[in-house]
This record gives C-alpha cells, sequence and structure tokens, in this order.
C-alpha cells in the first residue's frame, strides 16, 4: 500500500491531511493514535469508502477504487455493528458466497479459535462475541491485505492472544495487516513498524526495536565501595542523577552504553534496570501545544 499526499478534510474540519506512507508487502504495520486522531479516515480512504480532498492512494498495486481490489482485502471496521436477526453462521456463509466461496470448514475452525457461537442471532450477542464474529468475516477468506480497525475491543485476555498469534499467521504467509489501535500493547508485540498519527498528521514511522531504544529507562546501581558522582556526571542521555554512597540512581534517554561503561571502572555489586516503557515513547508525541513543529516524515 502506498498513500501520497492523501488528504481529507470535512468542510472545515482536517480529517487528514498531507498523508505519506508505504506499507511493505508482508508486514504487520500498526497505526496508533488517540481517537479522532485519524486512524479510520486513513482506512477509510484506503477503502475508497470516502474520497480525498487530494493525494492519491495504491493499494495492492492498484487504484483503490477498483471493486477487484476489495475482494483481495479483509476489513474489520472499529464500529462494527451487527443487529441482525440471523445467526453468524448464516451471514458467514453469505459473506464466503459474495466473495467467491469459503468453506464451511474454514469458517468453523476460526470459530473454534476464537471461541465463538455462530448459532446465536446476533442482534443477542455481547460486544465481545459480536466482535469475534467480525473478525472471522475479516480473516476467512485468507486476504493478502488485512485491515483491522481497533480489533481487540470486548475481547477477553486469552481470545486477545489467539487474534494476535492469527495475525502471525497471517504474516508468516507473507500477507500484509495494517492494525490500528489507541492501545499501544495491542500492536507492540507483533507489529514490525508502528506509525503514530496525531490531529490527522503522520509524526513518526518507526521500526519496534528503534522505538525501545528511545525509550526512557531507569537505572539503578550498587557498588561494593562509594562512587564519585563526577564519574556519573555530564554521560550523553543520563538525567535525574542521584549518588548516595555506594548507589546510583539516574534515567537514561537512548542507548546505555556511555552509563554501562562509566559503571564498570568500579565493582558492581546489583543493578537494576526497568524495561523501556513504550507507552511513555508513545505520549511523548502527543506533548506540546504547537501542531505546526509536527516532525515531517516519509516512511
Amino acid at each position: 500500500m502506498r498513500a501520497e499526499g492523501l488528504t481529507k478534510y470535512y468542510g472545515r474540519r482536517r480529517g487528514l491531511e498531507d498523508l505519506t506512507l508505504d506499507i511493505r508487502p508482508g508486514e504487520i504495520f500498526g497505526y496508533l493514535g488517540p481517537n479522532g486522531a485519524g486512524k479510520t479516515t486513513t482506512i477509510r480512504l484506503l477503502l475508497d469508502v470516502i474520497r480525498p480532498t487530494r493525494g492519491h492512494v495504491r493499494v495492492l498495486g492498484a487504484d483503490s477504487r477498483e471493486a477487484a481490489v476489495r475482494r483481495r482485502i479483509g476489513y474489520l471496521p472499529g464500529d462494527l455493528a451487527l443487529e441482525e436477526r440471523e445467526p453468524g453462521r448464516a451471514y458467514l456463509q453469505f459473506l464466503g458466497k459474495v466473495r467467491g466461496g469459503v468453506p464451511a470448514a474454514r469458517i468453523d475452525a476460526l470459530a473454534e479459535r476464537l471461541d465463538a457461537d455462530l448459532s446465536v442471532p446476533m442482534r443477542k450477542l455481547s460486544k465481545g462475541n459480536r466482535q469475534k464474529i467480525g473478525l472471522i468475516q475479516a480473516f476467512m477468506h485468507e486476504p493478502e491485505f488485512l485491515i483491522l480497525d481497533e480489533p481487540t475491543g470486548g475481547l477477553d485476555p486469552l481470545v486477545q492472544q489467539e487474534f494476535l498469534a492469527m495475525v502471525r499467521e497471517v504474516r508468516t504467509s507473507g500477507r500484509t495487516v495494517l492494525m490500528s489501535s489507541h492501545v499501544l500493547a495491542e500492536v507492540e508485540h507483533v507489529s514490525d513498524r508502528v506509525g503514530i498519527v496525531r490531529a490527522g498528521r503522520l509524526v513518526a514511522v518507526e521500526n519496534v526495536a528503534a522505538l525501545r531504544e528511545k525509550a526512557v529507562r531507569r537505572v539503578e546501581f550498587h557498588f561494593d565501595a562509594p562512587v564519585p558522582r563526577e564519574a556519573f556526571e555530564h554521560l550523553p542521555g543520563v538525567r535525574d542523577l542521584r549518588v548516595a554512597g555506594a548507589s546510583v540512581r539516574c534515567t537514561i534517554d537512548g542507548r546505555p552504553d556511555p552509563l554501562i561503561k562509566a559503571a564498570a571502572r568500579f565493582t558492581v555489586v546489583h543493578m537494576v534496570s526497568a524495561e523501556p516503557d513504550l507507552e511513555e515513547i508513545f505520549l511523548t508525541y502527543y506533548s506540546g501545544e504547537d501542531h505546526d513543529h509536527d516532525r515531517q516524515v516519509s516512511a
């Protein structure tokens, strides 16, 4: 998928502005941002549900307006509405025929994995059970490009883990996933790269490893004897330094190598390093009031 200069205004209100983005074949791309940031607008533009104010997009190498492209896409909307009286099985069988035929065994296998009851009228289902039906219809025809908008809403933790396993299997088969969410934990364990959108603008595209490198770490050293403060002052990325006798506490922004080398000059008896918190990194992209200084990104 490639979008170039993709922009959508709703009257005077900006939905999305100047989005340029490549999603590579065979990758899981996490699309992150709070509600109202522009994630769903992006997806609707990709699917040709709405038309852009300017810019263009190609999906699976073709214009997104071509009907043949849509058959190669699996889509779970963020506002899934299933109010029909018919049971889930009948609904899924109907969609399977529309998409050229989906074996009943495939539907049953997905229902078993997600613990979905397909015999209940859909309007009687809870939000989580409706979400399961939505996931089945998105996955069941084995699409080349899977677009998932807030996919785990209402799912219990065990089903969430099964869903993430299904997403990994899509990548293993060489197919592509765009997973939109406002919950970082939902995408960080499966995504190859993440894009962060704020107020209708793409402000960052990073691989997950790069995000972890940028995360703020809290580090604590204990030595076998008191150490001088000056040994740890002015190190790159070290902040909030506290030295008390044989202990050193600080936060490190970026690579910890200079700090580790400074500590290695003394005898370390104990070290504690908190795992990088990607949530903190995510929130840094939403700090500050001046949106005019957003970083321009071309992936």
